[in-house]
């Protein structure tokens, strides 16, 4: 059985969204549509474990309390659930799920913000199970600078203390979102390997989220990961194909190497049923999120948040067959699928 592991994606059912007035579906709701049809998709779509996004990510709330809060959610999720999913601790914990046919969860942030000023909360996170802390989203925050910031700005010096911090909690420094300069620096002053979970890269399309050719060769150099995701990102314009996927990881291979790059796709194994009705939703969103200083260039009402034809729960295997069309052998394919991410994990996190 392959291995597959969604370094960042998600457990809902975007479909659920759809059905409530938008103005009651804010960008971050601390209620994730976890329903039994998401669990049952994530399971046929041969999903081993996948990092799911809680906590913080922007808005008005309080960030730690709305973390603390939002983690208790999802172990509320996981308790309802237990026959399906498992929370993941370990990379010995994402083998003994496939074992099982479980499903593995995995904590983790999107927005380092919830750290306010004190860089030990990082052993808080730790023992609440969060496994991967991202340090920004797009926008700076007390870490340092994100992709869409107006300076390309370093980490800052409590960024480094936040960055050691996160190494001795044995958590995941995800530099997904980052902007370039706090990217080199976060990886240059890690002890531990480090990651970029969700990704396209710079060199295919010239978008501030997609990371360059240096990032992903320092990150790769120090022994990390670096996930592909399935987003409009990979195409300047239009909406991104399969072979667009591929042409990012093809990249991603050329200048990391094949023992650094797999997937990371930022949405669920639940396709979207009417893309009718979620063109409104979109554009909706889409204007939410640039109000809100969350937005990045690249995101379109015209543009789905997702490739059109890797939906549901046959997109890993309709990947497969296209890295394999694509001069891949399989056992490359079970690195970019999920073994990959399992060897990353075991180094930071330990067996």
């Amino acid at each position: 059985m392959t291995v597959i592991i969604n370094a960042l994606g998600g457990l809902e059912n975007p479909n659920l969204a759809l059905t409530r007035p938008q103005g009651d579906n804010p960008v971050d709701s601390s209620a994730p549509d976890v329903d039994a049809r998401a669990i049952l998709d994530t399971h046929a779509a041969g999903v081993t474990a996948v990092n799911v996004t809680l906590g913080y990510v922007g808005g008005v709330d309080e960030p730690f309390e709305y973390t603390i809060r939002t983690v208790g959610v999802w172990d509320a999720i996981l308790r309802r659930n237990a026959a399906d999913l498992v929370k993941i601790h370990t990379a010995a914990d994402i083998q003994a799920a496939e074992k099982s046919g479980k499903i593995g969860v995995i904590y983790g942030f999107q927005n380092g913000a919830m750290m306010g000023r004190d860089a030990s909360r990082a052993g808080i996170f730790a023992d609440l199970g969060v496994r991967v802390i991202q340090l920004t989203y797009n926008p700076a925050n007390q870490i340092g600078h994100g992709c869409m910031s107006v300076e390309d700005g370093c980490l800052s010096a409590f960024g480094h203390e936040v960055v050691e911090s996160l190494n001795g909690s044995r958590i995941m420094v995800d530099l997904s979102h980052s902007g370039t300069q706090t990217c080199l620096d976060a990886a240059r002053a890690s002890q531990a390997p480090v990651s970029i979970n969700h990704t396209g890269c710079r060199a295919m399309t010239d978008l501030p989220r997609n990371k360059s050719d240096e990032e992903l060769r320092l990150v790769a150099s120090k022994g990390g990961f670096v996930g592909i995701y399935f987003m409009p990102f990979l195409k300047s314009d239009g909406h991104p194909g399969a072979e667009d996927v591929a042409a990012h990881i093809d990249h991603a291979i050329d200048v990391c190497g094949e023992d650094h790059v797999g997937i990371g796709t930022d949405g669920s194994a639940t396709p979207i049923d009417d893309l009718g009705a979620y063109g409104a939703y979109l554009a909706k969103q889409v204007e939410d999120r640039r109000k809100s200083g969350l937005g990045a260039t690249g995101e379109r009402a015209g543009s789905y948040p997702f490739v059109a034809d890797l939906r549901g729960v046959d997109q890993f295997r309709k990947l497969s067959h296209l890295l394999k069309a694509h001069g891949h052998p399989e056992a490359r394919i079970e690195k970019i699928l999920g073994l990959n991410f399992l060897r990353f994990a075991r180094d930071v996190w330990g067996a």
